[in-house]
């Protein structure tokens, strides 16, 4: 049974705890980031809090020689200062008050010595986790892409939903074109799955949207539609 730490109280430390606490393979410490006086001993040390913090709550942990791990997208594996150090990165994004399935999350995996890259497998393995091995450059890249495909995505979401709500429409109709449409990818490049008046450069159609939007909106409208028709 490995011992594990978890660091942090957030969204990522909270679901981590959540299904550690189900598992017969893990012993499991929960500490809060702002009180780590005292440390106890532990194999793996799990940081999972804000990007700014994991520098400084890896200097707490002092000179322990258990691997040291955190789980962020975009800060480097130096950001450790432990000899052993590793990287252990959910590509998901975390609702506290949403269930995660972590069968269905991707890990992204570093370590600085070889032998670490074993246990931080099995770790992904005991949550039922698909890894694979992502250096910090890649995963920086690949948070890059994630902002793109779900925050911004996202924030499309949210403005549809304002349109619909302006005009008392049940946002609830674009449901099943939001899942089609993310569906399409498992077999279609997103280049490929692209439809809509921008591909059809169908300009009509374009000025009669902008006229229909407000100033904001026609601005995030006219930059997204004349990327899809030079691409």
């Amino acid at each position: 049974m490995k011992k594990v730490v978890v660091i942090g109280q957030g969204n990522v430390a909270s679901h981590f705890i959540e299904s550690f606490t189900k598992s017969k393979a893990v012993e499991l410490i929960h500490l809060n980031s702002r009180n780590l006086e005292i440390i106890p001993t532990a194999d793996i040390y799990i940081i999972a809090v804000t990007d700014d913090a994991i520098q400084a709550v890896s200097k707490q942990l002092g000179n322990t020689t258990a691997l040291v791990v955190h789980t962020s997208g975009t800060v480097a594996l130096e950001a450790i200062s432990q000899s052993r150090k590793g990287v252990f990165y959910p590509l998901q994004s975390f609702s506290k008050n949403k269930t995660v399935d972590f069968h269905k999350v991707p890990f992204c995996l570093e370590v600085n010595q070889e032998s670490d890259f074993t246990i931080l497998s099995e770790l992904a393995n005991i949550l039922g986790a698909k890894h694979y091995a992502i250096d910090s450059k890649q995963r920086k890249k690949l948070h890059l892409a994630a902002v793109f495909v779900n925050n911004f995505t996202n924030h499309m979401y949210q403005i549809g939903q304002e349109i619909c709500e302006e005009h008392q429409v049940p946002f609830e109709i674009l449901y099943p074109l939001i899942e089609e449409t993310s569906k399409k990818i498992n077999t279609l490049s997103p280049k490929e799955a692209q439809t809509g008046p921008a591909k059809r450069n169908d300009i009509q159609t374009i000025n009669n949207h902008l006229e229909q939007l407000n100033s904001q909106q026609q601005k995030i409208y006219k930059i997204i539609t004349k990327s899809i028709q030079e691409n």
